[in-house]
């Protein structure tokens, strides 16, 4: 799970985007798709009070992170909660 670390676009994120990030991947480890969504809203939401905002790259990377070791399934679960969730922030 923590292989995403290594990832040369970390090497370059702000540190409370990382922070936010590995407080994100560890709520979501052993968790199906469905229970995605309350740990991506809070991700969102926790970035949001802080003042922070992640580049199209940077949630692209996120997203990875969340699918790391899940199903097909599962991650196509994710990418369905990544629409609902885009589709709530641009109301």
């Amino acid at each position: 799970m923590n292989e995403w670390m290594n990832n040369p676009a970390m090497q370059s994120m702000d540190p409370m985007k990382m922070e936010l990030i590995r407080t994100a991947a560890a709520q979501t480890q052993g968790k199906s798709g469905k229970a995605l969504a309350p740990v991506m809203m809070a991700l969102i939401t926790n970035a949001n009070k802080k003042g922070i905002q992640f580049t199209p790259d940077e949630f692209s990377l996120v997203l990875s992170v969340l699918k790391e070791g899940k199903s097909k399934e599962e991650q196509d679960q994710i990418e369905n909660m990544v629409r609902m969730v885009s589709a709530y922030m641009k109301k």
